[in-house]
């Protein structure tokens, strides 16, 4: 055999000296084999290396792939990489192997790795939906009895169930803690697109604790960002107004980044700051950074165990999961307005 080739199975059966299909049958354990021959074929696989194409026989007898299609938005972004570190921990003593792949917040990349991942014939399939994507196409592969999990952001066109963070009460709580603070003017950059559903749902939340405080929303005061540079723009544009917020309240961690950032180039430490979603060394900033953490381990778990549990069977309606989120306080949250404002 050459030596930069893989080893196949009629390899195996040569070193052996019997047929292909003795070594399929005592590898796939479905036919009758010698315990000699049993063990002889398994001393060649392990010699040789021969690794089993788990996806073509799975194909040919037409069973699932012991895998499980995880699609999100951004490789990069932490949140989603502690999500899909969980659903591994969770999913590795039930013998399934995730495979994952970013949309990019494509609508057509997030269905050729959805196609690409039904293709294999998954266990399971996750999505964290991006805007304008549809999901009916994937009825059929559920009422056959795929199990289906929405992450982070609720699907389109697809009843089926979802895991995702309590934003709205979420983005409440973070707001209010400012205007608890005597901060009548609190600026918010959300993520965009604007119709993205995290979005919307944490704008909600700060324009409900704004309406309980008594306070105005106004619209000068809300903008977006897509990345760490937009988020230290769109600060600095927000600084700059007439009337500038003595407060932010930063609409993920990447927004987070480039507020802190812009502060810091600005020398701005009397601009309070909130973050949705916490940041890697959150607490080694001056001053730490105030968020409101979501739980990407317990959305993971619980997007893991939903699906192993369609996939033993369960036939219940289906449902939408909320983790909750928790302030966390640290110091960037607890800046004062300065001096008396007008509410």
């Amino acid at each position: 055999m050459a030596a930069n080739r893989r080893p196949t199975l009629a390899d195996v059966a040569r070193e052996v000296g019997v047929s292909a299909k003795t070594v399929s049958r005592v590898l796939n354990e479905d036919g009758p084999a010698s315990a000699k021959t049993r063990e002889q074929v398994l001393a060649a696989v392990a010699r040789l290396g021969f690794q089993p194409n788990l996806m073509a026989r799975n194909i040919r007898v037409g069973g699932p792939d012991t895998t499980i299609g995880l699609v999100i938005p951004d490789l990069g972004n932490p949140f989603f990489g502690a999500v899909a570190r969980s659903i591994e921990d969770t999913v590795r003593d039930r013998g399934l192997t995730l495979l994952m792949g970013s949309s990019a917040d494509d609508p057509d990349r997030e269905r050729a790795l959805t196609d690409t991942f039904l293709a294999r014939r998954i266990s399971i399939l996750m999505v964290a939906p991006t805007v304008g994507a549809g999901h009916s196409h994937l009825k059929t592969h559920r009422a056959a009895g795929l199990p289906v999990v929405f992450l982070d952001r609720p699907g389109n066109g697809l009843a089926t169930d979802s895991v995702v963070s309590s934003n709205r009460a979420g983005a409440h709580e973070g707001v209010a803690h400012l205007i608890a603070h005597g901060h009548r003017r609190i600026g918010f950059i959300g993520d965009v697109p604007t119709r993205l559903y995290t979005r919307r749902e944490r704008l909600a939340g700060y324009r409900t604790a704004l309406e309980e405080a008594g306070l105005p929303y106004d619209r000068p005061l809300v903008t977006n960002a897509h990345d760490q540079q937009g988020a230290s723009t769109a600060t600095a544009q927000l600084l700059s107004l007439a009337d500038p917020p003595t407060a932010l309240f930063a609409g993920n961690n990447i927004v987070a980044l480039g507020i802190v950032t812009e502060l810091a180039r600005a020398k701005r430490k009397d601009v309070a700051v909130v973050a949705f979603d916490d940041v890697a060394l959150a607490e080694a900033l001056e001053p730490a950074l105030t968020v409101v953490a979501q739980d990407p381990e317990e959305i993971g778990r619980a997007a893991a165990a939903t699906a192993l549990a369609r996939l033993d069977g369960d036939r219940s309606r289906v449902r939408t999961i909320t983790v909750p989120t928790r302030l966390i306080v640290r110091g960037s949250g607890e800046q004062p307005a300065p001096g008396p404002q007008e509410a």
